[in-house]
């Protein structure tokens, strides 16, 4: 059982990223093959999973949710705890290696952004079931909010530029339209409303999400494949390393002993606690990349240090199982 969850989420990860490079070299190579560009599909599978995919999953699995303590009000707080202080500990690991400004804001966005919605989500459902995918929606909660409020505005300061991009204010008013954001967030008040009703879900609804949630992430994983290049990775195995050491030992241990304190071990079979171990444990995600490219940042190295964690997950899933098993 365990060796099969294994081999179905690695098979699910690299069959969505290498699918995506595959048809970005294809398209390099006969571009009159494609009748839209690689931005246009990109954008058009990342669209269809957060208006539709996505939403429909994440109603259907708060619907059946049960939260029986409020304890578990801390969640998101705990999600926000793990993006900030992963940016933290990546700015201090900068400053030691004696990085530049433009090294150190690719630096902290590595170590803020983090994969929770496409990879975190798609574990979360392989090793815990729908219940433990429900409950990653109130994780993310502060997630875009962090990342527009927090994130971009610090890769901006390092950046040296007063001027580029849009200021952070103007970026936080815009996520209240963002439809991406509010059917998400409907779907998940829809989803809550449902539950307190008591009106009891459909039986086929549970065939739609073991179909929605891996569809949703392999097709989020395209669209990362089609647009991820390789670049000099060599070049920057230490940050590699030193993220690597941040988002998969650093971060998890100190998000999980928080949750620990909250209680989270003693909810639901410690199912909120086991959430919070798989979600703070995720490589750096690829929106990392946005802030280096929008504002001159190292993009190489952001890009690196995406490749090696994201790569290193074949050595972190046997071990996140193997904690998992102990609680």
């Amino acid at each position: 059982m365990v060796i099969s969850k294994l081999i179905y989420s690695f098979s699910l990860i690299f069959f969505g990223l290498l699918t995506g490079y595959a048809i970005r070299i294809f398209a390099e190579r006969w571009p009159n093959r494609f009748p839209l560009s690689m931005e246009e599909i990109r954008k058009g599978l990342q669209r269809t999973v957060f208006l539709f995919v996505n939403p429909v999953a994440i109603l259907g699995a708060v619907w059946i949710v049960r939260i029986h303590d409020i304890a578990l009000a801390a969640l998101p707080f705990i999600g926000l705890f793990a993006i900030v202080s992963g940016g933290v500990w990546a700015l201090a690991v900068s400053r030691f290696l004696g990085h530049g400004p433009k090294k150190t804001g690719s630096m902290f966005c590595c170590g803020s952004f983090t994969n929770i919605g496409s990879i975190g989500a798609l574990l979360c459902f392989i090793f815990l079931g729908e219940p433990g995918f429900a409950l990653v929606p109130m994780y993310k909660i502060f997630e875009e909010l962090s990342y527009f409020s927090i994130g971009f505005p610090i890769a901006r300061y390092y950046s040296g530029s007063a001027v580029a991009g849009e200021v952070a204010w103007r970026r936080i008013v815009r996520l209240a339209g963002d439809p991406l954001i509010v059917v998400s967030v409907l779907s998940l008040v829809f989803g809550g409303i449902l539950n307190a009703s008591g009106l009891k879900r459909p039986a086929f609804y549970e065939i739609v999400n073991a179909v929605f949630i891996p569809l949703g992430t392999v097709m989020l994983l395209i669209s990362i494949g089609l647009a991820f290049r390789f670049s000099r990775v060599q070049g920057y195995l230490k940050e590699g390393i030193a993220l690597a050491a941040i988002k998969f030992v650093t971060v998890p241990v100190l998000t999980s002993l928080l949750a620990w304190i909250i209680g989270f071990g003693n909810i639901d079979s410690g199912l909120p606690l086991k959430v919070v171990i798989i979600l703070s444990s995720m490589p750096v995600a690829f929106t990392a990349l946005i802030p280096p490219s929008i504002y001159d940042l190292d993009i190489d190295l952001a890009n690196s240090c995406w490749f090696i964690t994201t790569s290193l997950l074949m050595v972190v899933l046997p071990g996140l199982l193997f904690v998992l098993h102990l609680l």
